[in-house]
């Protein structure tokens, strides 16, 4: 009786992350929140032979979707923008591949190894678009974005971070693959690696900000910011606490 009793208190809250993220599907329930990942098909994530990369940032970024979104998928619904390549200007290339639905994973997954970066960064607006396809100013919702930089195509993600938090029930995430500046930096023992700019969207809407360097961090990173948030944990209450 009393497993029942507490299968019954489950319903409708969130899926514990981390370690239960593989446990099965009677001892969790479904993500509460829609998600978009906003993934980073820009030219950058190709390049090789400076600031330290050794191959493009693209193989281990495919790696770690693979790895990572299967294990997700069966509990929140996810969709998907891609920014970078396409047939418009460079800065304009701003796809919604499709919105969250059940079970993405082999969709996310196909769309990403199917993709040849290229093109300029216009991270601010795909993150406009992603909190539009959510119906953001209606419902609650999640935004993971991965980038490898800075904003190329004249964006304000700051501007946008203070009007997600004021008119929307958004929470950014911001995953920052092997970020690098303008110019080598280093801090005596290798490379500095200095935020995105883009932070201030996790900072600002209540999210999180990773830096990662390898796969594995960043399916870490998937798995922290999609995956359920603990069960009795109200996001949205943290994050108006944090904004004071």
């Amino acid at each position: 009786m009393f497993k029942s009793i507490f299968r019954a208190g489950l319903t409708g809250c969130c899926l514990v992350a981390g370690s239960t993220i593989g446990s099965s599907q009677s001892q969790v329930a479904q993500c509460a929140d829609d998600a978009m990942l906003v993934f980073d098909g820009s030219g950058s994530m190709a390049a090789t032979g400076h600031n330290g990369l050794d191959h493009p940032r693209i193989i281990d970024a495919r790696l770690a979707v693979e790895q990572s979104i299967p294990k997700i998928t069966p509990f929140r619904r996810v969709g998907l923008i891609i920014y970078g390549p396409g047939p418009q200007d460079s800065c304009s290339n701003i796809d919604l591949r499709f919105k969250p639905q059940n079970h993405a994973a082999s969709r996310i997954i196909a769309e990403i190894n199917d993709l040849s970066p290229v093109g300029e960064t216009p991270l601010t607006e795909a993150v406009r678009h992603a909190a539009d396809a959510l119906d953001s100013r209606q419902k609650s919702g999640v935004v993971v974005l991965v980038t490898d930089g800075r904003e190329s195509c004249g964006g304000a993600p700051c501007l946008l971070a203070e009007q997600l938090a004021v008119n929307a029930r958004i929470t950014v995430h911001v995953i920052g693959f092997r970020v690098r500046g303008q110019f080598h930096q280093w801090n005596g023992q290798g490379l500095r690696h200095a935020p995105t700019i883009a932070r201030c969207l996790a900072d600002r809407t209540g999210g999180k900000y990773v830096s990662t360097e390898s796969t594995e961090d960043l399916v870490a990173a998937l798995k922290e910011t999609l995956a359920c948030p603990l069960i009795g944990t109200n996001s949205h209450s943290n994050r108006r606490q944090s904004r004071g």
